[in-house]
């Protein structure tokens, strides 16, 4: 009976220490939204090369274009594409693929 009783408040402490973590993640995670976001300094290059210490943020390639520079365009744009288009498309990557076979020869569609 004491076992049930020591089970019982452990795992009420834990469950009010759990609540109170989720409650105080949540004023914070709403606190930081009211803030808003700093302006990102994206610089390319070595932090150390300018002679500061501090840490700078460099961009994900992805977020680049071909000299440099960030993009400020969306990244992913959807439009609606007929399953005859896809299939296409999807054929003309597969053959063009490196082993792709030269033949043509595919396998029967099921």
């Amino acid at each position: 009976m004491l076992l049930h009783l020591l089970y019982i408040i452990a795992f009420t402490t834990l469950a009010f220490l759990a609540v109170g973590n989720l409650i105080r993640n949540l004023m914070t995670l709403g606190m930081e939204s009211q803030r808003g976001q700093p302006s990102r300094n994206w610089t390319m290059g070595d932090p150390q090369a300018s002679g500061t210490s501090r840490l700078r943020m460099v961009p994900h390639p992805e977020f680049l274009d071909t000299a440099g520079n960030v993009i400020n365009e969306p990244l992913l744009v959807m439009r609606s594409v007929s399953v005859e288009d896809a299939r296409e498309q999807l054929d003309a990557l597969y053959e063009s693929s490196p082993g792709a076979n030269s033949s043509g020869d595919r396998r029967e569609e099921i």
